[in-house]
């Protein structure tokens, strides 16, 4: 199921949801089914290859063809919007009839989105010159984002070329001569190659039945027509592939030996075999046979043929690319296995200037501590999350998040019903904040103390906030007479715990992610505990800064 864009991109991609609808541009990579999943009640402009509309408009003939605007392998076309005209480009994706990749260009950066695709070399060097690179050089100018399907992203076997597959087909039916019926289960849109070359090379139609194969031969019409045949006695068969394919290809084979007549030959070119099938141990070597069909217990032949990429040419491709960002089209984000993304991507730094913040939608801001413009920032991809499209329209969809906690930005994730989310305890239930700073604020308005960050009160806790707030002046009178005896770091005696203090709050909240309380009155605690919330402590980093800071007082 394809995801949704960012909200700071003004276009969809083979996303057809409420959430769509907000956007002002929509966009078909192609055909299949998985991508244009409520289309059929899509009332706004959609662009598509020509063939993609005609095999749309087929499955979905209630949705009105004059939505569709077309846009051809190799052709851009530059598209208005109030915040910027920006131009597309659509590229062969090597998948199936139809099927494009949207190169995407404008002020929000550079976006490549593949839709589905099979990104061989004769595939990338159709891109612009300028985002390609070479072995230990990066491109001349590097893609923002990219959105890759990385359906066998975790499967690490070489799977041979399309047209390899083919002629191990074509190489199966040849060592078969004595087989008077062959069935092809080829009844996917993109395997049509598959069919064709055989009727080719063997100067025969395929037989296809209508009643069963209706949406197919109805695809297959529009591109290779010639091949069809309605006689049911040609020697090549259309066949199922799902479902019970093996049983169904249990009842040929024994339906030919009470007949008394050669073993058919059932093949079925597929990577699902290979890659995502359950099987034993011992049969992983015969299924690391990729250079000539497989047969198994079943009677029947397997083809590695596959529409997708490997990890291996995934891999090969983004090294080429070298994009700021990858993000998987497929729902289990498997865009993170690929080592690539893991050298590149987890951990790398982004100037405040870079495009990729306005695709995020992310506005960085001046550094809370210096005053100045923040630095390039150090990021973790794990902060980054790509949220498949809820069908329900009761869901909201947020696009993207960013988590809160990163020092310099504010406002990081859009507007949500749900509380921020931050690695600050007090911030997730949107309380105002108390550390020993913004303690010292409260007490005096002219306080040389530096303030820390403070986070918004929502409205629903008002009245824990006054009573938050009733407990920090307290507080601070404590503080006061701790300053006037003593002359004590005000930090350090928050961060003093007892050893049986610590045991009885581990005991109390022991999957706490936010660890150690500090020693607040017990009215603070007895306002979080009552929410059923563990009560914050610093950060390890914030106290590594205090201390440091105390080390430097002492000198």
């Amino acid at each position: 199921m394809p995801i949704e864009m960012p909200r700071g991109l003004p276009f969809s991609v083979d996303t057809w949801t409420q959430a769509s609808l907000r956007k002002r541009h929509h966009f078909l990579t192609h055909a299949h089914r998985d991508h244009s999943v409520g289309i059929a009640n899509f009332s706004n402009r959609i662009y598509s290859t020509c063939l993609t509309k005609s095999i749309v408009l087929q499955h979905f003939p209630q949705l009105d063809g004059s939505l569709f605007v077309n846009i051809e392998v190799g052709q851009s076309l530059i598209i208005d919007d109030p915040d910027g005209a920006f131009t597309v480009t659509a590229f062969d994706a090597n998948h199936c009839p139809g099927a494009v990749m949207f190169l995407f260009e404008g002020e929000f950066g550079n976006v490549l989105h593949t839709g589905d695709c099979r990104l061989t070399p004769e595939c990338l060097q159709n891109l612009p010159v300028k985002y390609i690179g070479s072995k230990g050089k990066q491109p001349i100018f590097r893609l923002d984002y990219v959105f890759l399907d990385c359906t066998f992203a975790k499967y690490a076997q070489r799977m041979p070329s399309k047209y390899s597959a083919i002629r191990q087909v074509i190489n199966c039916i040849w060592k078969h001569p004595d087989a008077q019926k062959i069935y092809l289960t080829c009844d996917l849109l993109g395997q049509e190659e598959i069919l064709v070359e055989v009727s080719r090379t063997f100067g025969s139609k395929i037989y296809i039945n209508k009643d069963v194969h209706r949406g197919f031969i109805q695809s297959l019409s529009l591109s290779f027509p010639e091949i069809i045949s309605e006689d049911s006695t040609s020697r090549f068969h259309l066949f199922d592939a799902f479902p019970k394919l093996y049983e169904r290809a249990k009842e040929k084979l024994e339906e030919a030996k009470a007949n008394c007549q050669p073993e058919p030959l059932i093949i079925r070119p597929s990577t699902q075999w290979y890659a995502c099938e359950e099987y034993s141990q011992a049969d992983i070597k015969i299924r690391q046979k990729f250079y000539e069909a497989v047969k198994d217990q079943f009677g029947v032949w397997h083809v590695c043929y596959s529409m997708h990429s490997s990890k291996e040419e995934l891999e090969w491709a983004m090294e080429l690319l070298a994009p700021k960002w990858v993000a998987s089209t497929t729902p289990n984000c498997w865009a993170m296995e690929l080592d690539y993304v893991k050298k590149n991507c987890l951990t790398s730094k982004i100037p405040a200037s870079d495009p990729l913040w306005k695709i995020l939608d992310i506005r960085p801001e001046i550094s809370i501590d210096t005053g100045e413009s923040c630095e390039p920032v150090h990021y973790s991809s794990s902060l980054v999350i790509v949220e498949q499209v809820q069908t329900s329209a009761t869901k909201e969809v947020h696009g993207v998040q960013m988590c809160t906690s990163w020092r310099g930005f504010k406002n990081l994730s859009p507007s949500s019903k749900k509380p921020n989310l931050t690695l600050f305890g007090r911030a997730r239930f949107s309380l105002q904040d108390l550390t020993p700073s913004s303690l010292l604020e409260m007490k005096s308005s002219g306080s040389n103390e530096k303030a820390s960050q403070t986070f918004p009160i929502s409205n629903k806790l008002e009245d824990e906030a006054l009573c938050q707030k009733k407990v920090a002046t307290e507080d601070c009178e404590k503080l006061e007479e701790i300053e006037k005896e003593g002359g004590e770091d005000v930090t350090e005696v928050f961060t003093q715990v007892s050893d049986e203090e610590q045991r009885g709050n581990y005991k109390a909240f022991p999957s706490s992610p936010i660890g150690l309380p500090w020693t607040f009155n017990e009215k603070f605690k007895k306002l979080y505990r009552s929410m059923n919330v563990p009560v914050p402590r610093p950060l390890p980093s914030l106290v590594e800064l205090n201390a440091g800071r105390r080390a430097q007082r002492r000198f």
